[in-house]
Parts: C-alpha cells; sequence; structure tokens
C-alpha cells in the first residue's frame, strides 16, 4: 500500500511539473512570426514620400542615415519589436507594412522596387559622433599674494554614449556618441595641488544616472577663484538636445575636490 502512495505521489509531483514547465514556456516564450519576418526582408519607403525608411536584412534593421544605429528587430503577436520597443502592426502584406509609432501614428510603408534605393546602405557602419577635438587651455590667477597656474585639458575617448532619439517614422533609433575625459591641474607656483583625470561617472552623486547614461562630460570651464580654491563648471548635456546640467567643481588649496550641482 506505501508503495502505491508513493508512485501516486510521483505521477501527481511529475504532472504538476510539467504543467508548470508548459505554462513557462507559453507566458515568456512567444514564439516569433518567422513568416511575417520574411516578408519584411528588403528595402521600405515611405508611401507619401518615397523617402527610403529602413532595410530589413536576416534580423537586423538598418536605417539610412549616417547616425542611427542598426538595430535587432523581431514580430511577434502582432507587434514590429524593435530593440527594446514595441509598435503595433495594423496590416502587412509582401509590399505593403503599416504599423504605429511611438506616437500612435500610423507609418505606412511600401516595399522598394527601385534598386537605387540599395545606394542609400553602401556603407553599413555609421559613424560615431564626437563632439570636441583636444582642446588645452591654460591660466594663471592671482590670490592673497600667491600665483596658481590652472591647466585643462579635453581630451576625447572611444568610449561610447548611446542616446535614444526619434526618426522621421517617429521610430526609436540610437545614436552613439564618444564621451571626453577631462584633465585639470592646479599648482602654487611650482607645487602641484591637484592632477587627476575628471570622467563623468565620478558626478553620479550630483545628476540622475538615467539622464548620465546618455549624457557626455563637453567640457570644464574656469569661473573664479577665492579663499576656498579655483573653482570651475562642469557641462554635461546629452548630446543635440538643449538638456545639460552645470556642476561647480572646487578644487581647494589643500588639493582635495569638491562638487555642487549648480543648474539644471
Amino acid at each position: 500500500m506505501i508503495r502505491y502512495c508513493i508512485i501516486a505521489s510521483l505521477l501527481i509531483l511529475s504532472f504538476v511539473a510539467c504543467k508548470q514547465q508548459r505554462n513557462d514556456v507559453s507566458e515568456n516564450e512567444t514564439p516569433e512570426d518567422l513568416e511575417a519576418k520574411a516578408m519584411l526582408q528588403g528595402i521600405w519607403i515611405e508611401s507619401e514620400t518615397e523617402e527610403v525608411s529602413f532595410l530589413a536584412k536576416g534580423d537586423t534593421i538598418f536605417f539610412p542615415d549616417s547616425t542611427s544605429q542598426p538595430s535587432y528587430f523581431r514580430i511577434v503577436s502582432d507587434s514590429f519589436c524593435l530593440g527594446e520597443n514595441r509598435y503595433a502592426i495594423t496590416k502587412q502584406t509582401e509590399h505593403l507594412f503599416c504599423f504605429q509609432n511611438q506616437a500612435g501614428e500610423e507609418v505606412r510603408l511600401e516595399k522598394s522596387e527601385n534598386k537605387e534605393d540599395s545606394l542609400a546602405f553602401l556603407d553599413n557602419q555609421p559613424e560615431i559622433l564626437s563632439l570636441n577635438e583636444v582642446l588645452k587651455i591654460d591660466s594663471v590667477v592671482l590670490f592673497g599674494g600667491e600665483r596658481y597656474h590652472w591647466y585643462i585639458a579635453v581630451n576625447p575617448t572611444r568610449y561610447k554614449v548611446t542616446k535614444e532619439t526619434y526618426n522621421s517614422d517617429g521610430v526609436s533609433v540610437d545614436n552613439v556618441y564618444y564621451d571626453n575625459i577631462i584633465h585639470i591641474s592646479l599648482y602654487r607656483g611650482s607645487v602641484c595641488l591637484f592632477s587627476r583625470d575628471i570622467k563623468k561617472q565620478m558626478f553620479a552623486d550630483d545628476v540622475p544616472q538615467q539622464f548620465l547614461d546618455q549624457a557626455v562630460l563637453g567640457n570644464i570651464k574656469y569661473d573664479h577663484v577665492d579663499s576656498r580654491g579655483v573653482h570651475f563648471n562642469a557641462n554635461l548635456c546629452i548630446p543635440d538636445v538643449a538638456s545639460c546640467y552645470l556642476v561647480e567643481t572646487l578644487i581647494g588649496f589643500d588639493g582635495q575636490m569638491t562638487k555642487k550641482l549648480l543648474e539644471y
């Protein structure tokens, strides 16, 4: 009797486990519509303007402008999934693709039959934008009978900053920029009081992380000198957007650096 109870219990547990596994698959692994994905392959243009919108090749969407990065795409449950964004498909055939953009407006695209449209994708390596060339500036200030020599060097790096924006179709695309590292040195006569590379991550306590992720450390400029030390202002901006944080960076005469948010 005990043996039969054990067998029955194992069968019940096995059934429950299999049912749970099927539920997990159905909830978390919605199958991709490969037929719809195959229909999307090719170059698509806007119906009214006949401007090239994108090229679907394999599982990647390429954009014709030189700054938008390629994006992985899927078609799942009548949705056009582009990167982390999802757009509802309103109609799709071999030669017509309609979906709702981020603003809820319908985007109507037609498959291109013009071979010249492929010229927009001859170079599928979008450029990464650098906001600054190497910039070096220094000056001498007098305070309390002492001469203080400050030195700033803005150095472009290969650290990539991704900014999300929207193209003419209202579709989210990523533009990539190079960040900067800015070196500051402060001397009293021949004595070095401070010398350090400044990176945008050092302002994490002053600037919201979501903003900082898309921002570039654009420049640090001299402001003034007083009894506390030499004051500089650091600009952290999202590229091509009138959105910046201005953070005071104070280099004290004791060689210590402190920061304070001035404005947004």
